[in-house]
């Protein structure tokens, strides 16, 4: 019972103390401690009213050459039997393929694009069926564009009858992408700031953005897997060339390099101040 009794006593005393000591200490205030606004947050805060504001929109393009080519090519055959038109059609693209090989074209850059075995009719009408037609696609990647139309005249000349489409592209898409989406926005922000002096004001923050993006098929008219990529790259084919771009696309060759132009157009809303 006494070592009880010492322990509260102990208790009593510490708290006693404790009470003693924080009653002689200075207290601030809860406004004292809160700092006051700078003159430089106050201006952001006008800067940012979203009460008046002027939205206006940005665009840019930019030439590039093409490092990258698409091809659709294939061979269309037809027999009297499934099995002999099959014989047909597989003898065929294994040489159209092989030409493409020989012109440095990697085989995993080859590949099935659009296969379809349908039956022949004696005539519109008719249900007759009179013999089977197989249409063998290739999508081919071409890595060095200077190659392209060596790459179609040495398909042609192995047994290729269709040249579906031939498309340019780049393969840094994303470098060019942000340099376009960069100048769009810059001239997004001259506009909002044109605009606004004309007005007798100034553009301040921005307060929102958005991005226009778009996507337009261009190639073969039932589509394509393979190449279903190039048309979301919002690139407009075979801009006109600002130089000599090199490459594929000499006087003597059918196919013409070119330029691309990757695009990128902005909305953007500026508070104005």
């Amino acid at each position: 019972m006494k070592h009880i009794t010492l322990v509260l006593n102990l208790f009593l005393a510490g708290a006693l103390f404790f009470v003693l000591l924080t009653a002689g200490l200075p207290v601030q205030s809860a406004h004292a401690a809160t700092p006051a606004p700078t003159a430089e947050a106050q201006a952001d805060t006008s800067a940012c009213d979203a009460s008046r504001s002027v939205h206006v929109s940005g665009s840019a393009m930019i030439n590039v050459t093409p490092d990258r080519a698409m091809i659709q090519l294939g061979v269309v055959s037809n027999a009297g039997s499934i099995d002999a038109v099959e014989m047909a059609n597989t003898v065929a693209i294994q040489k159209v393929k092989a030409a493409i090989q020989a012109q440095g074209v990697d085989l995993k850059d080859i590949s099935t694009d659009y296969y379809v075995v349908e039956p022949v009719y004696e005539n519109y009408n008719s249900l007759f069926i009179k013999g089977y037609r197989i249409n063998n696609t290739v999508a081919v990647t071409v890595r060095e564009v200077n190659k392209t139309s060596a790459i179609v005249s040495a398909s042609l000349a192995a047994g290729a009858n269709q040249v579906n489409n031939v498309e340019f592209y780049t393969s840094d898409l994303r470098k060019y992408r942000d340099q376009a989406r960069e100048l769009a926005m810059t001239a997004a922000r001259e506009k909002a700031q044109a605009l606004a002096e004309a007005a007798g004001a100034e553009a301040g923050c921005v307060l929102n953005i958005s991005e226009n993006s778009w996507s337009y098929y261009n190639g073969w008219w039932w589509g394509s897997s393979s190449s279903s990529n190039l048309w979301m790259q919002n690139t407009v084919q075979n801009a006109s060339p600002s130089g000599n771009s090199g490459g594929s696309g000499g006087a003597d060759e059918p196919i013409s390099l070119g330029q691309i132009s990757v695009k990128a157009e902005v909305d953007a809303t500026y508070a104005l101040k």
